[in-house]
């Protein structure tokens, strides 16, 4: 199945950014003109007539700056060097009768987007002239003695041109506001420099030179516009080499994970559903070696060609991640959705024919994939990553040539081989043997209740793989507190309950650093959030905490509670259990506290106590 992204775009929020403008622009309007004068000359009335013409002539010169869609032209500095020879109200009649020309010649425009950009015009050239009077501005002659005035006005209206741009992008997409001034602010600040100061210049040459003066500037404006347009077109092509890769036409690592984080962020503002799916090609080294890397690199480029277009179909992105591996990040698709997708594109290679890949084991090109999906408890773009390697890796270890979601219950090697990884964490344990031996036998204890809670949730045996082992590593970080610390018999400081807080980050980092454990690291940094959101260290709450790394929050208390501590009172199992039911709903997830204390009365026999969680 193939979908495009659907975004979900409520008509009066969209709107309501323009009528504002409309509404705010059009009072302005009125409020100024009613003092325009009409007593000119007749040498005036030519010189307000060209100006209206060259307005029209560089409305057809406009051109592009940053951020992509913006567009500019120079009938800026006329309407400002009108405002300064002429005032306020003349500039604006000049913007109006413009306007009138553009929405005839424009017709296949809305009306209401003609009338939103002469509000945001209105607004800029009345905010200007405001401040060119109350810095005391003379109309005509340029004169020093009040320069103030004349900055003061050009600052102002390039402010109020800023801030609409940043505020009709925030509206149009909730980008950050301040991310955007910046990066509109780095990219265009130089053409608009340029724009304000020629209308110092055309406000000279026009007063001293009248209708040749404009005619003059109309050149050197053309001239600049055709200019930058050019320069426009250099900084695309430069944009979009920086974020391709060449050999494939796809888009890059880098811009992969900044488009990642960004798809992630809108996933979860949005609630919409978001797929990644990491793409390996089978045995490429086999054909590598026996063809070259000219060979390979033509059989990268045509799985590229086949990723881009089946991805712009598709509403996806195709990005090359290195080497042979590729992602496809999908928003809107769901993990089952994203697998027909897959599955499809795989078929396609497939039934590619290719001169010398009968020499791969499948006889034709292949590819394995990885599919992982996005969800409330995944506050890491590493982590949607890493997901859908190791669902690649379980596809390579099925067969190759296949799609595999992670954690799905397909059927996988029944021996998964866990002993070498348990015997791996142990090695780092027993250090503890030295500093902390109860930490030890906690670690060892709360991996047994692991290993019983993993079969009565039915894990799949991976995943059941993964909690164990999660659970046997949860308090690593427990190495990096002091001694002194980790034994005290009495009541810790609120400094060293701090320092004791900061183990979950220390042993997330000791996790990150080895490969076999990074699957690892939200079993070890999150469970000490609570369901309420009070825990630490991110205060996490209800969905947004991994449902299994709930789980071991639970059997993480409830061992403490009953093993000697050297820093609390040890209680039996019948005060422990009922501490959970206590805090059932504010520390723990209520529904997986009465399946832990299910298994606890029938694991110890003790008499269930059918009790309401409070």
């Amino acid at each position: 199945m193939l979908k495009k992204r659907l975004f979900k775009e409520s008509w009066v929020t969209k709107n309501l950014n323009a009528l504002l403008f409309s509404v705010l622009g059009t009072f302005l309007f009125w409020l100024s003109i009613r003092h325009l004068p009409l007593d000119y000359t007749a040498k005036q009335w030519a010189v307000l007539g060209s100006m209206f013409i060259a307005s029209l002539i560089l409305y057809f010169y406009t051109f592009q700056i940053p951020p992509e869609g913006s567009k500019q032209s120079m009938d800026s500095a006329v309407y400002l060097a009108c405002l300064f020879i002429f005032g306020t109200p003349s500039a604006l009649a000049l913007l109006f009768l413009s306007t009138l020309v553009f929405a005839f010649i424009e017709r296949k425009i809305t009306w209401w987007k003609h009338l939103t950009n002469f509000s945001l015009y209105t607004i800029m050239i009345f905010g200007a002239g405001t401040v060119f009077n109350r810095f005391g501005g003379r109309l005509g002659q340029l004169e020093n003695s009040h320069l103030l005035s004349y900055v003061g006005a050009l600052v102002i209206y390039f402010v109020l041109n800023v801030l609409c741009i940043g505020i009709y992008y925030y509206m149009a997409d909730r980008s950050s506001i301040h991310r955007i001034l910046k990066g509109y602010l780095r990219e265009s600040a130089i053409v608009y420099l340029c724009i304000l100061i020629l209308s110092l210049v055309l406000t000279i040459l026009i007063v001293n030179n009248g209708i040749a003066g404009l005619i003059l500037f109309l050149g050197i404006s053309i001239f600049l516009s055709h200019l930058f347009k050019k320069l426009f077109d250099m900084y695309l092509q430069l944009q979009e080499r920086a974020i391709r890769d060449q050999r494939t036409g796809l888009f890059n690592h880098s811009y992969f994970e900044s488009l990642l984080e960004m798809e992630i962020q809108y996933a979860h503002n949005e609630d919409t559903p978001l797929s990644l799916a990491m793409i390996d090609i089978d045995d490429f080294k086999r054909f590598n070696d026996h063809f070259g890397h000219l060979e390979g690199d033509k059989l990268l480029g045509l799985l590229g060609s086949i990723l881009n277009e089946e991805a712009t179909q598709a509403g996806v992105t195709a990005s090359r991640y290195g080497g042979e591996e590729f992602t496809l990040l999908m928003p809107g698709y769901t993990e089952k959705e994203a697998l027909v997708f897959v599955n499809h594109l795989r078929k396609r290679v497939n039934d590619t024919p290719f001169a010398g890949v009968e020499v791969l084991p499948h006889a034709c090109l292949s590819f394995s994939a990885g599919i992982s999906g996005y969800h409330i408890d995944i506050h890491d773009k590493s982590l949607l990553v890493l997901q859908a390697d190791q669902a690649l890796y379980d596809a390579k270890k099925q067969g190759k040539n296949i799609a595999y979601i992670y954690g799905s219950s397909m059927p996988l090697e029944q021996e998964i081989e866990i002993a070498q990884d348990v015997r791996d964490i142990e090695q780092l344990l027993n250090l503890f043997l030295y500093k902390d031996i109860n930490t030890f036998k906690h670690s060892k204890r709360v991996y047994r209740y692991a290993m019983d809670v993993g079969m009565i949730l039915k894990l799949d045996a991976g995943t059941h793989r993964q909690f164990a082992l999660g659970a046997l590593i949860h308090d690593i970080g427990k190495l990096e507190i002091p001694w002194e610390t980790l034994n005290k018999k009495g009541k810790l400081t609120p400094d060293e309950w701090e320092v004791v807080k900061k183990h979950v980050n220390w042993g997330k980092e000791i996790a990150m650093t080895n490969d076999k454990f990074k699957e690892l690291a939200p079993y070890i940094e999150l469970h000490h959030e609570r369901f309420d959101g009070k825990g630490y260290p991110n205060g996490y709450k209800g969905a947004e905490i991994p449902l299994l790394c709930r789980m071991l929050t639970i059997i993480d208390s409830f061992d403490a509670m009953t093993s000697e501590r050297p820093y609390q009172a040890t209680k039996s199992i019948q005060e422990a259990v009922e501490e959970l039911r206590f805090c059932s709903g504010t520390q723990f997830d209520p529904d997986l506290t009465r399946l832990f204390i299910d298994y606890i009365e029938g694991k110890t026999g003790l008499t269930p106590v059918h009790a309401e969680a409070t």
